[in-house]
């Protein structure tokens, strides 16, 4: 119906303003008036007139539409010419808190970072290796080359000759090789 009424508004003007090369600001106040069922200055209405040194191409039928759900603007667009204007809306004295508290509510924080595990084996310490299932077991001495949390992984250098190992750090002082039970 609003469209209609708006259309309407546009078929209905005088043949010189639509040959116009520019757009009637008129028919825009018109159309916003007629789009929010207020006129303006008033509540829910636009909050001023459309400033007539506006320049904009001659539209034949133009889209209005609010800008967000708090109706706070309406968007006139045309899309051949392509143009675009916002036209501010006067809050109605019950809408303004809800609309300044909706843009004042704190937005939701980042969770926290996730808190560091601690660290259990430390660059240095001495560390008992251990590999092993049902049946058997062997352990071996060596020394961290790395800082691991429990199930963190590290380097260990067992000899001194040969590359570290890597092993999975199981409490203080205990470590595991990967895919052995500890």
């Amino acid at each position: 119906m609003i469209r209609l009424l708006i259309l309407a508004t546009f078929a209905a003007a005088p043949l010189a303003a639509q040959t116009r090369s520019f757009q009637s600001t008129d028919l825009i106040d018109t159309a916003v008036r007629q789009f929010t069922g207020r006129s303006i200055g008033q509540e829910g209405g636009a909050v001023a007139a459309v400033d007539t040194r506006l320049k904009l191409a001659s539209c034949q039928l133009p889209q209005l539409e609010w800008r967000t759900p708090a109706r706070d603007a309406v968007v006139v667009r045309c899309m051949a010419p392509v143009w675009r204007i916002f036209v501010p809306v006067k809050a109605a004295p019950g809408d303004a808190p809800a609309v300044l508290a909706a843009a004042a509510a704190p937005t939701p924080a980042r969770a926290a970072p996730a808190p560091r595990p601690e660290i259990v084996i430390r660059r240095g310490d001495p560390v008992m290796v251990e590999a092993g299932s049902a049946g058997f077991s062997i352990t071996r001495d060596g020394v961290a080359a790395g800082d691991a949390p429990v199930g963190g992984r590290l380097l260990v250098k067992v000899d001194p000759a040969k590359p570290a190992i890597q092993a999975i750090a199981v409490e203080p002082g205990r470590v595991t090789l990967p895919g052995w039970d500890s």
